[in-house]
């Protein structure tokens, strides 16, 4: 998915073979385990949240990701995304959107065409979003498409940083709760890490000339 224009390039370039080929789990496994180290903040107040959007906007390509708590019985209707990861050059913010309202700056943000946002599966994480208040997405890249429109066989989040990053991202707090107050530091890691990726990604196939 990609929403605002110019971000493709006009002939779809061939890859190298090395970033076209299947990696398995048991070859990501191998590789060495990164996480995000710089600075992380929460988000969870106004004045947290203006102070946010004001750096954010400083930048010329967010991370992208959100996180949701899980539900275990079949049938019971999902849960609103309760987590806003944005990760900047040097900084992710940590929107927690189960205590802070959905609405102004932070929508302000993911509507501005001229601000890119990378991640994986963004339609699902949009359309999440979207059950908690309405808004047009702009300027976002969802790096799963590109990958297959360069019919690279691996497009999820973990394969691809492996592939283009040469390194492994831990799964580990996927399924907790991201809906309760205090989250753990290894929930904080996970989530500022995925966003912080998804970042490295994109810069990963600009290197490359695909994006």
């Amino acid at each position: 998915m990609e929403s605002g224009k110019g971000r493709f390039l006009s002939r779809t370039p061939e890859l190298p073979e090395e970033y076209t080929r299947a990696i398995g789990s048991e070859e990501i496994n191998a590789l060495p385990l990164r996480r995000f180290e710089g600075e992380i903040y929460l988000v969870r107040t106004e004045g947290q949240r203006k102070a946010a959007i004001k750096r954010l906007r400083a930048e010329r390509v967010l991370g992208f990701d959100t996180e949701t708590r899980p539900t275990f019985r079949k049938g019971q209707p999902q849960h609103p995304p309760a987590l806003v990861q944005l990760a900047g050059s040097d900084c992710v913010y940590l929107f927690q959107i189960s205590l802070l309202p959905f609405s102004d700056g932070l929508l302000d943000l993911l509507a501005d065409v001229a601000l890119l946002k990378a991640g994986v599966s963004v339609r699902d994480d949009l359309k999440g979003l979207k059950s908690l208040a309405p808004f047009e997405e702009a300027g976002f890249l969802d790096l799963g498409e590109v990958a297959r429109t360069l019919k690279m066989q691996t497009h999820g989040l973990r394969g691809l940083a492996a592939n283009l990053l040469g390194f492994r991202i831990s799964k580990g707090a996927q399924c907790t709760n991201w809906a309760r107050t205090n989250l753990s530091a290894q929930q904080i890691a996970y989530a500022a890490t995925d966003a912080w990726v998804s970042r490295e990604i994109y810069l990963a196939m600009q290197r490359l000339g695909v994006v």
